[in-house]
């Protein structure tokens, strides 16, 4: 077992742990990217970016590469491999990665979300249909027909704005609350049990029928961040953070997705500049009181 140290450890290479690497290195600071072989399976099967400024007309794939690329050109490290647990100690953070011990002054969490559960076709259609997001993906179902598969009440956020513009749409809610949706809107009480399709979506299968959709839509919970760092204070699945993406652990900075919704590469991005610059600021402080 070795030690390594950096002043700020980014646990994630989504579009917030990159975003957070490279105003790090803006302000003259070191940091450790820890990330997985696949940064960010959602980004990468994006066929198109619709509402993320100045890049409209690329893929995903696309814009991964290229964040990928600056994160590169600035000489940031960053370790294909995920962090198995976080220690806040008096004096910054261990991390554990294998039998390896890493030590930073400050954490940075971009983990974005880890789904609990999936269906059967979910990740082979992913970006070919299947999306986690309304806000992102639903010009590309302008007048088709899509479908919900609710496990959570904000969903219903989602169907309203795809039944302003779609031709039709199913709201197939899993929560056991009120449901509130346009009227337009067809609520199916029933079961998904998987994604069907050849090249593209084609149908749902649910328990008692199947229907045939254009898209479907999966807004769910996620694994909570908690089970990372012990004494996390978390809202569901969601870190708590204040407006300088700070958590209730001194030293330990959360963005992206991992703070909840909505789930966004616009926010991802901004709230990783936002835990860059108040982590450093953080740094700065504590040698000011040294």
């Amino acid at each position: 077992m070795s030690n390594t140290n950096t002043e700020i450890a980014i646990v994630g290479c989504g579009p917030a742990g990159l975003s957070a690497a490279i105003n790090v290195k803006a302000r003259n600071k070191t940091s450790l990217i820890f990330g997985t072989e696949v940064c960010s399976p959602k980004l990468q099967k994006a066929p198109h970016l619709h509402n993320y400024l100045g890049f409209f007309d690329i893929t995903g794939e696309e814009f991964q590469k290229r964040a990928l690329k600056q994160v590169e050109h600035y000489g940031i490290e960053m370790l294909r491999s995920s962090v198995d647990s976080i220690f806040p100690l008096g004096d910054g953070f261990d991390l554990m990665v294998k039998d390896e011990v890493y030590h930073a002054k400050v954490v940075i969490l971009a983990t974005g979300v880890t789904q609990g559960h999936v269906l059967p076709g979910e990740n082979e259609f992913l970006g070919k249909g299947v999306s986690y997001c309304a806000s992102c993906d639903a010009p590309i179902f302008k007048n088709k027909t899509t479908a919900i598969i609710a496990e959570v009440k904000e969903a219903e956020q989602e169907a309203e704005l795809l039944s302003e513009l779609c031709e039709h749409v199913y709201y197939i809610p899993q929560y056991r609350e009120e449901i509130q949706v346009n009227d337009g809107v067809e609520i199916i009480q029933d079961k998904p049990k998987a994604i069907l399709g050849k090249n593209q979506v084609t149908h749902l299968q649910l328990k008692n029928q199947r229907i045939e959709c254009d898209g479907i839509f999966i807004i769910r919970e996620t694994v909570p961040a908690s089970q990372l760092v012990q004494g996390l204070e978390t809202s569901g699945s969601a870190i708590k953070v204040n407006r300088d993406m700070s958590t209730n652990i001194e030293g330990l900075y959360a963005a992206g997705d991992i703070t909840g919704w909505p789930y966004q590469l616009g926010k991802a991005v901004g709230e990783g500049q936002v835990a860059a610059l108040n982590a450093v600021d953080f740094i700065s402080q504590q040698k000011k009181n040294d």
